[in-house]
């Protein structure tokens, strides 16, 4: 059985910062391709970042420079740093892990509102 856990949201003011993890149940964590997504209300799901299984890294436009992807092999974990953060960031954060299979976690609702 794999599973994917996302924790870390709230809610938090403008300017603010968040740590979010995605705890992974899965096999060989460490041969996987690891993802952050959200879909904020009314829009289409977005790609926030992503690590690969070297560690290369990579960020969508809209969060270059705010956003740190990492991860923990140590630990089956992945996170995401959030800084400077902005309304337009608010939605619902989803972990993904790509190798031979996808897999998806039920995600963790992040608010930035004063």
């Amino acid at each position: 059985q794999v599973q994917l856990v996302e924790s870390g949201g709230g809610l938090v003011q403008p300017g603010g910062s968040l740590r979010l993890s995605c705890a992974a149940s899965i096999d060989s964590f460490n041969l996987y391709g690891m993802n952050w997504y959200r879909q904020a209300p009314g829009k289409q799901r977005e790609l926030v970042a992503v690590i690969s299984s070297g560690g290369m890294t990579n960020y969508g436009d809209s969060v270059k420079g705010r956003f740190t992807i990492s991860r923990d092999n140590t630990k089956n974990t992945v996170y995401l740093q959030m800084n400077s953060l902005k309304p337009e960031d608010t939605a619902v954060y989803y972990c993904n892990a790509h190798w031979r299979y996808v897999y998806w976690g039920q995600g963790t609702q992040v608010t930035v509102s004063s």
